[in-house]
């Protein structure tokens, strides 16, 4: 099969997974509330987990109807790679804990997987209304709009970010986002530490972030990012400066002209 019929068949497809994940991201919204829900650990929980029922309820069937004989990736906080051929690995509520917790930052995603590669993602923040599309070889857009990363190189002008993955990190990872987030605060300009990954992962993509990196290999909130950030321009690597696939074992997305830098700095932390 030539590269351009997968192309061909996969911007096709773009349009079907869009408006999928547009109606799942009305369930959501729905659902949103200006306060907390859930004070002890077991109600938070619970109410996350509602979500993520909720939205897959009336996501899921499309995706796999939309592309036949594509898997579904079970696990949302599962990392490593994928068995061969296309899997689809979608965060119902990315930023769940955001949402539950009465704040902005949360969106639905559903990016497709091929052979371990990001070939096409969606991500939808609902109260906006603002969609962040990526197609292999097609570029990066947020609603009509093309997506470019930051022009910046120098590390020292340089907003970057951080956060945890997963609820429970092992103190050793704990230790490394800490000893990461002092060495770029005497590097660059300005580190923002926050959870989820993809939310500061559309804001690499559309230039108005210049890095974000991550000591974990979780799925579903790299995959998405990843493939705006490279469609957008941008150099998306582990920290050992190998390009990334979903079995790295870390992540750094960055505009290109302060990468090299910002690996300088992570690597040996790394």
């Amino acid at each position: 099969m030539s590269t351009a019929m997968p192309f061909a068949a996969d911007t096709t497809l773009l349009s079907e997974v869009t408006a999928a994940v547009r109606t799942a991201g009305l369930t959501l919204r729905d659902r949103h509330t200006p306060h907390a829900r859930g004070v002890s650990l077991d109600e938070v929980v619970a109410e996350i987990h509602a979500n993520d029922d909720a939205v897959l309820a009336v996501l899921r069937e499309p995706l796999l109807r939309a592309r036949p004989g594509s898997q579904w990736a079970e696990d949302e906080l599962a990392g490593g790679a994928l068995p061969p051929g296309e899997w689809w690995v979608v965060d119902p509520a990315e930023g769940n804990i955001n949402h539950v917790h009465g704040m902005a930052d949360w969106a639905v995603t559903a990016t497709l997987v091929r052979d371990d590669r990001p070939v096409l993602t969606v991500v939808h923040l609902p109260l906006t209304g603002d969609t962040y599309t990526a197609v292999a070889g097609g570029g990066a857009r947020l609603n009509d709009r093309p997506l470019t990363v930051s022009a910046k190189t120098d590390l020292g002008a340089a907003l970057v970010g951080t956060g945890q993955a997963r609820p429970g990190e092992d103190e050793r990872t704990f230790r490394r986002i800490g000893d990461s987030v002092t060495a770029m605060l005497v590097n660059g300009l300005v580190v923002r530490v926050s959870v989820p990954a993809t939310m500061q992962l559309i804001h690499v993509a559309a230039g108005r972030t210049d890095a974000f990196w991550q000591f974990s290999d979780v799925r579903s909130g790299l995959v998405a990012g990843a493939l705006l950030v490279s469609e957008a321009g941008g150099t998306v690597t582990d920290l050992a400066g190998e390009p990334w696939h979903t079995g790295s074992r870390d992540f750094l997305a960055a505009a290109p002209g302060i990468h090299t830098a910002a690996l300088e700095v992570l690597s040996p932390i790394a």
